[in-house]
């Protein structure tokens, strides 16, 4: 009997850690989604003076599991640790300002844009040798590991140095560790503002508009919740709740 008991409860033990063939379900059995995001880059999300984990991607993925009907659990990580964190299930899905590229939909899908920036390159003040992205040919920028602007920084012949934050990157570049810095034009524009630092300056910006996108890892588990989270994002248009998160943070609604 107790041999029984045994097989029963292994049995039982095995069937409730085989997740769900939808990811949608498992998350709303869970009663929480758990988003992975940097937590250090302001404005998207960083901790205010008292602590606490703000930003506009700290929102809209606060909004979004609302409209889930669940709970969220936030999980701050590096750059470069976001995808990887993806694919090996620690997050559910990413909300950090992720840019659509084709090579990144190779391996995941991606949720309707949900803002939309543009990409600055950033020196010293006093340089006048780099006045374009061309001009970074044999010059270094300093950007985050894996991220679209260490791409943009080594597709103009730059020798890119991987750092965490944008605080680093800005600082490497005022004490002259690098060139250049690539990052986003709401970002930089954020540190320059919130700092008041003179030391630096824009001096070019891409031509188009970047889409931010949620990335999940791509396959039939996660149809549903890519569905959920596209309706998600159409009702907070519709409602006016993006474009009020954006003006908070951005100063200006880059919603649409």
């Amino acid at each position: 009997m107790k041999k029984l008991l045994l097989v029963l409860f292994i049995l039982l033990s095995a069937c409730s850690s085989i997740k769900n063939e939808d990811h949608l379900s498992d998350i709303q059995n869970k009663g929480k989604i758990v988003v992975g995001l940097e937590g250090d880059w302001q404005p998207f999300s960083y901790h205010d003076e008292n602590d606490n984990l703000v930003g506009f991607d700290v929102e809209v993925a606060t909004k979004i599991a609302e409209k889930l009907g669940v709970e969220i659990e936030i999980i701050e990580s590096p750059w470069d640790g976001l995808f990887a964190g993806l694919d090996a299930g620690t997050y559910d899905i990413v909300v950090n300002g992720v840019d659509y590229t084709e090579e990144r939909a190779k391996t995941y899908d991606f949720s309707e844009p949900y803002a939309y920036d543009r990409t600055v390159l950033v020196v010293k003040a006093d340089n006048s040798e780099i006045t374009s992205f061309e001009d970074l040919n044999g010059k270094s920028t300093a950007n985050s590991i894996g991220s679209t602007y260490m791409e943009i920084g080594e597709s103009y012949g730059a020798n890119v140095l991987g750092v965490d934050t944008l605080a680093e990157t800005m600082s490497m570049v005022l004490n002259g560790q690098a060139d250049a810095t690539i990052n986003a034009s709401t970002s930089v524009q954020d540190y320059l503002n919130v700092t008041g630092e003179t030391g630096l300056k824009v001096v070019d910006q891409s031509e188009d508009a970047v889409p931010y996108v949620i990335p999940m890892t791509k396959g039939e588990y996660n149809e549903n919740l890519l569905k959920a989270i596209n309706e998600a994002l159409s009702e907070l248009k519709e409602e006016g709740t993006l474009a009020e998160i954006s003006i908070k943070y951005f100063g200006a609604d880059l919603t649409n």
